[in-house]
């Protein structure tokens, strides 16, 4: 594109960016939980936003929103691009809603400069990636990969005691045309642009970074169980300490992580003790694990020792031990001539780049196992995200839209 329609362009994407950003719930950067208020009202803004757009808009019954540019052999299968709308609590305004609006930029512009696509464009706004509100993760592109069937929905419950269930009939909006369950077998590839949620594109003064794959993931809840009591009268040697334990497990899991070496990633996030009295002993402690590893072996191997050390420390303290699996997700290659295919446009765009793999989870990776997938990251200033000091500049996030309209271009037309 020349260098009006590229400043047009940028423009757009970054009205649509403040214009999303505004829909959050009080508080610093965006909070925009899945089937909240502020979550229900940024997935109608868009739904209007894609009719003005030009593009047929339909949701699921999850709420999932799609703006589809039909094509002229609507026998072709579907090229998806997109993202999610939901952030962590106290995000930013880039994490989920770029891949989005950018990908709404660029169908238009597509529209606008080529006329009809020869294959069906469809921008999806995934209602939920992050697992911020129920211990569920990817429940959007979850229902277009099959990976739920809706079924889960009843058990699964926020920290409020609310059922994903009754938040998501609360706050229901379905309106235009709604495709069944949301299961998806008409997509012929799938493109996500996102900001890189890391230091290695800025670090390196790099433009493009084009994702080889992602790693696997394991999350899991812990809870150790062992006796509350007084603090004064109970003997050192006496004692069913459940937060000494857990602090033992956590130390247990960093230099775990740190002798597995890269690119192995070891996490807890969250600390939940009871009853959290100062001079009660803790009774119960809960806490969550994050592993990340782009092998699959690996990353189960590394599982396995760590819980068998796990249940030697809950035998030694007389304390008990429950683990719950709350995410498994497996390492995800992206499709090689899609990779190929991005690092042609870089180059004949004249665009740095590098290839690189993905250290956090996106919906590109449940697509990856399902039709061919593409991932492309834009730099983040300092490597910050999730985060309300998330930012990339408008000069990144153009050169982001131009590689994926270049793509889709190829994809489609």
């Amino acid at each position: 594109m020349n260098d009006s329609r590229v400043q047009a362009s940028t423009q757009k994407l970054l009205e649509l960016l403040e214009e999303l950003g505004a829909y959050t719930a009080s508080g610093p950067g965006v909070t925009r939980l899945l089937y909240t208020k502020e979550w229900r009202q940024a997935q109608i803004f868009l739904q209007q936003k894609m009719v003005g757009f030009g593009l047929k808009v339909t949701t699921d019954k999850v709420g999932n929103v799609y703006g589809r540019l039909c094509g002229r052999s609507p026998e072709e299968m579907v090229i998806l691009t997109g993202s999610h709308i939901d952030t962590v609590v106290n995000g930013g305004k880039y994490d989920g809603a770029y891949g989005i609006a950018a990908a709404m930029v660029a169908l238009q512009d597509l529209q606008m400069n080529y006329g009809q696509p020869k294959r069906t464009l469809e921008v999806v706004s995934f209602c939920e990636e992050e697992g911020s509100r129920f211990p569920i993760a990817y429940w959007g592109s979850g229902h277009v990969t099959e990976r739920y069937d809706g079924s889960e929905a009843a058990t699964c419950k926020d920290a409020d005691g609310i059922s994903l269930q009754a938040a998501m009939e609360e706050f229901s909006f379905l309106q235009g045309v709604t495709e069944g369950n949301g299961a998806r077998n008409d997509i012929g590839a799938f493109v996500e642009l996102h900001i890189e949620q890391g230091i290695i594109l800025e670090k390196t003064d790099t433009q493009i970074g084009v994702v080889q794959g992602i790693v696997g993931q394991r999350r899991y809840m812990v809870k150790v169980s062992g006796a509350a009591n007084h603090a004064g009268t109970t003997p050192m040697l006496m004692r069913q300490d459940a937060l000494a334990s857990a602090v033992e497990m956590l130390y247990v899991l960093e230099g775990a992580a740190k002798l597995a070496g890269e690119p192995l990633v070891a996490t807890s996030g969250k600390l939940e003790v009871h009853p959290n009295t100062p001079n009660v002993i803790p009774g119960e402690v809960l806490f969550t694990l994050d592993i990340r590893h782009i092998e699959e072996d690996d990353l189960e191997c590394f599982c396995a020792k760590l819980f068998s050390r796990y249940y030697e420390i809950t035998a030694e303290r007389g304390v008990t031990l429950e683990v719950t699996p709350v995410l498994h997700t497996l390492p995800a290659p992206m499709d090689t001539k899609l990779s190929t295919a991005l690092e042609n446009i870089c180059r004949q765009q004249g665009k740095t780049y590098r290839t690189m793999v993905s250290g956090a989870g996106h919906d590109a990776q449940l697509f990856a196992p399902r039709c061919p997938t593409a991932m492309i990251f834009v730099p983040s200033r300092s490597g910050i995200s999730h985060s309300p000091e998330e930012y990339t500049s408008p000069k990144q996030l153009a050169a982001g839209l131009e590689v994926l309209t270049a793509m889709l271009y190829e994809l489609a037309y």
